[in-house]
């Protein structure tokens, strides 16, 4: 179980690195690295801390401690990528609106320059 600790707590080092890298090249935005960086610190200090570890295990009802830091990591994960997929969605509905509105535009554009020509030949 040791081991299976260790890894969990070097992994999530290497992804608290990840997203600090990304957060600093400018490849993600400071509220979307909000999520991952509470998730790996969860998970760091979890992994790290056995009588914390142990308590959240009493809690759920689970023998084995690396079990549920396993099962947290899933919940943790699923609720962060929920969380993108509500951003991803509302996104797509910004495209959408966004996209109509610039048609509408170019529509009266187009219809302003006919106009004009049209008064330009009479």
């Amino acid at each position: 179980m040791e081991r299976l600790l260790d890894v969990l707590a070097g992994l999530s080092f290497v992804l608290l690195l990840l997203v600090l890298r990304s957060l600093r090249r400018e490849h993600i935005r400071v509220e979307h690295s909000v999520s991952w960086l509470a998730a790996c610190g969860a998970l760091l200090l979890l992994s790290r801390s056995r009588a914390a570890l142990g308590r959240v295990s009493e809690a759920l009802g689970i023998a084995e401690p690396a079990v549920s830091l396993i099962f947290l990591i899933l919940i943790v994960f699923l609720g962060v990528f929920y969380r993108f997929s509500r951003v991803v969605s509302e996104l797509k509905d910004m495209n959408i609106t966004l996209t109509q509105k610039v048609a509408i535009l170019e529509y009266r554009l187009r219809e302003r320059h006919e106009e004009e020509g049209t008064k330009a030949r009479d």
